[in-house]
Formats: C-alpha cells, structure tokens, sequence
C-alpha cells in the first residue's frame, strides 16, 4: 500500500485501529525486556548494530522492491547517519548498555522523561518560552525521577555501584533521543516511510557495530554460550520492533498526533509490568508511585505542547513523525 493511498482513507476500520494501537503499546512497551533478555548472553552493542544492520537492510530493500528511486544521495545518508548517531548509537545504544545494571522496567520509566527534553531542547533552540502547563509537566517529570533515584535502581549487590553510572546513560540516551527527533524534523529526508527508516537503521547500526568493535564486543562473542532464549530476544527485536514502527507510522497518518502519542505514556507501564512478571524485577510502593508522576508529567507536555500545524498524509515521511520510542 502506498503512502497516498494511507493518506486517502478518511475512515479507517476501528479494528485496524484497534491492532495498530495494541501493537505500539504492547510491541514496544515489550522491547525493554526483550532486550534484557537478549544482552544475557550476546554483548550490547554487537547485538544492538546486528538488530538494527538487519532490520533496516530488510526495510530499505523492500522500499526498493517496490520501486522507491530515491535514498542514494551523499545528502540523504549524511542526514541518515546523523539521526542513527543520535537516535541508535547514542539512544538506543545507551539503553541497551544500561540494562546490565537496571532493571528493563526502571529503565522505561527513565526513557519515560524524553519529552522533557524535547521541551528544554525546542525551548534553547527556539527561544519561546513553553507554557504553564508544559513547565509543570517538567518540574513533575524531574520529581518522578528523583524518586525513582532515591528509591534504589538495582537490588542487586554485584552491580549496584553501576547502577547510577546506568541511570545517568540512560537520561543521557533520552537527550540524544530528543536531539535527534529534532534534527530529523528541521532536516527531514524526502522519502518513503520505509525508505527513510531503513537509512536510519542501517546508519544506526553500522555506528552501534563499530562501538562494538571498539568496545570488545565481537571479542567477547562465543556463538556456543548464546542461549536459545537471547537468540528468541533477538528476533523479536528485530522483526516485531519493525513492525512495530510501522503500525506506529500508520496510525500517524489515520488518527490525531495526540492520540498517536498515548505511546509515550502507556510503554513504561507494559515494561514495568512484564519486568516484574516475568523476569522478577521489584515493583515497590516508591517505584509505582514514581511511575505515577513521570506517566503524569508526560501526559501534561504532550497534552498542552503546542502542536506542529497540520501535514497534508500524502506529503508525510518518516522524518516528520515524533520519533518512535529508542527500545
């Protein structure tokens, strides 16, 4: 289906809707844990390149198959790799680090806060003060993570003078994350949705792969010591977080911005329930509490920011959706 006709369906059928929506809560909300499960036995950034490497390849060539021209000027990639230096290498890449030391679901409430800095970011860059509501959002943000921070980030002894280390990435991840939906924004790449997002992977990924490189990962590989479980992790990452996206880019073309972006505020809460269901991550009185008031603040900055004007869906590319989220 072609990105006209997305755009041309006035109404669609509230069961697609219906899946489309399931899938970025669940999908994505999931990610989080699929990567814990998947960094047990494969090294971080080696899996993270190979994750993103594979899926983009598959995105870009299906965006060829179906006859997509565009997506090989220097342009193109040197934007490319700009957004999956900031989105995948810094972002994701964090993320994934980090899980070695925090529990997935304390590592989704702390992504939780990236509208925060899209706020700051937009705010320095554009020098328009947010409103009232937004700047509460964020004063109520930073308090939900302190909370989280006072309250302990990992139980467990072996790794627990990292775990700070890890908080401090992975806030860092969330402003790299912010930056580079920005820069995405103001220098969007004139492309098919798949085409566009397939560049960015495959940067992301080549970018990841060679931290890797450095880091000691491909060292530190042993195919015989990968488990069957990090190898499932890994599919799923690959594919579903694919499909993920696209459910995501559909539905910015066939509902509100607004409703589009529930994910943002939905995805911590699935993470902490399927860490502390499945993986036996704690779940205290301090940390509901704490997820409480980020999902709080979140919903205030993404309820009362003020909205881009609108884009005609024929014209929309992957660049000038809010950025999916980094898990």
């Amino acid at each position: 289906m072609t990105q006209t006709q997305l755009g041309a369906a006035p109404h669609p059928s509230r069961a697609k809707v219906i899946l489309a929506f399931a899938a970025i809560y669940l999908i994505w909300g999931s990610t989080f844990l699929g990567i814990r499960y998947a960094i047990e036995t494969l090294p971080p950034f080696l899996m993270a390149g190979a994750r993103f490497s594979l899926a983009g390849a598959g995105m870009f060539a299906w965006a060829k198959f179906k006859g997509d021209k565009t997506g090989w000027s220097w342009a193109h990639w040197r934007r490319a790799f700009v957004v999956g230096a900031l989105l995948l290498l810094c972002g994701n890449g964090g993320v994934t680090w980090a899980e070695k030391y925090i529990a997935s679901g304390l590592v989704a409430l702390l992504v939780a806060i990236e509208p925060l800095w899209v706020v700051v970011l937009n705010w320095a860059i554009t020098r328009k003060r947010p409103n009232a509501k937004v700047l509460g959002g964020v004063l109520i943000g930073l308090v939900g993570v302190a909370l989280l921070m006072r309250g302990g980030l990992n139980q467990r002894p072996e790794v627990a003078g990292l775990s700070a280390i890890g908080a401090g990435v992975v806030l860092f991840a969330g402003l790299a994350w912010a930056a580079g939906s920005l820069y995405a924004n103001r220098r969007p790449i004139k492309a098919a949705t798949s085409l566009v997002s397939g560049m960015q992977m495959m940067a992301g990924g080549s970018l990841l792969l060679l931290l890797g490189l450095f880091a000691g990962d491909f060292g530190r590989f042993e195919v015989q010591r990968v488990s069957a479980v990090s190898l499932f992790a890994f599919a799923y990452l690959a594919i579903f977080g694919a499909l993920g996206f696209t459910a995501y880019s559909w539905l910015l073309r066939n509902v509100s911005p607004a409703r589009a972006a529930t994910y943002a505020y939905v995805n911590p809460a699935v993470a902490v329930f399927l860490g502390w269901l499945l993986a036996n991550e704690p779940l205290t009185m301090r940390m509901l509490l704490a997820a409480a008031v980020i999902v709080g603040s979140v919903a205030l900055i993404t309820t009362y920011g003020s909205e881009p004007p609108p884009v005609d869906a024929t014209e929309l590319h992957d660049s000038e959706c809010p950025a999916p989220p980094f898990a």
